[in-house]
């Protein structure tokens, strides 16, 4: 009887290249659990600046992986397993460290909903898949995507950490915006992907002066700069869903059109 077995393979001999975009993927992993210690040692800024560092390296990995055509089936698992753990398991612990504990039961209930929404989010999108003809929808997510939404539910934190306000029922606002952005999560609310944007090279001087202004804003002004980041976020919300109705409207025009057309003839 010959048995079938399947090695795990963190490096694939067919592919070594996937070596680096793994390794980012991990990185991102330990970043996210050391939110968590973070957070139970009371040290929230450093919480906050541990998820934003995950959020940049969960942006990098798969960009390098399709650039040094390093993806690997491995890839894209461990960095689904990430995402949870750094943008569903350590954003919900970090904010019931900092208020929703005050809720008592009701407010693990919270991380609970929370953390299972990021993984449903991440279960539907990994099954995604774009039709050749509706490849305008590259563009789009389908809800929320786990580090915007990690963003979301820490704004409160990020708003008391930047010294504009300081809560005094924290609690119920914190739940709320949890409650609110798990929603948003699992929604079908079209939102802007970012992935495919492309620049044209006159405008790359200004885009690396507009990179620039931004990095230093965040050394210097780190928590206000992070809560208008997520703020300009939250406005992008509803423009992406219009301009999502826009594009769909006009493709389901063209179709028609195509149809007809063909009747015709």
């Amino acid at each position: 009887m010959i048995e079938n077995k399947k090695e795990f393979k963190l490096i694939s001999k067919k592919n070594p290249k996937s070596l680096l975009p793994n390794v980012l993927t991990i990185f991102g992993v330990c970043l996210g659990l050391s939110s968590i210690k973070f957070a139970i040692d009371l040290n929230y800024s450093m919480a906050v600046v541990a998820i934003c560092f995950a959020a940049v390296l969960d942006t990098l990995d798969g960009r390098v992986a399709r650039l040094i055509k390093g993806t690997s089936k491995v890839g894209k698992e461990l960095d689904s397993l990430t995402d949870v753990i750094s943008f569903g398991v350590a954003p919900s612990f970090i904010m019931y460290f900092w208020a929703i504990n005050e809720l008592g039961k009701f407010g693990w209930m919270f991380v609970l909903i929370y953390t299972v929404c990021c993984a449903l989010r991440l279960a539907r999108f990994n099954l995604t898949t774009i039709e050749e003809t509706e490849s305008w929808k590259i563009n789009f997510f389908e809800g929320v995507p786990s580090p915007a939404a990690a963003g979301l539910v820490m704004l409160p934190l990020i708003l008391n950490l930047s010294g504009i306000i300081q809560f005094e029922n924290k609690a119920i606002i914190c739940a709320a915006v949890i409650l609110t952005t798990s929603l948003l999560m699992i929604s079908k609310m079209p939102t802007y992907s970012f992935k495919k944007i492309t620049i044209a090279r006159s405008l790359g001087i200004f885009l690396l002066l507009g990179i620039g202004i931004y990095l230093s804003l965040v050394i210097f002004y780190t928590f206000k700069t992070l809560f208008f980041t997520g703020l300009v976020y939250v406005i992008l919300i509803p423009i992406s869903y219009f301009h999502y109705k826009q594009k769909n409207n006009f493709f389901l025009k063209a179709m028609k059109e195509e149809e007809e057309a063909e009747d015709i003839l």
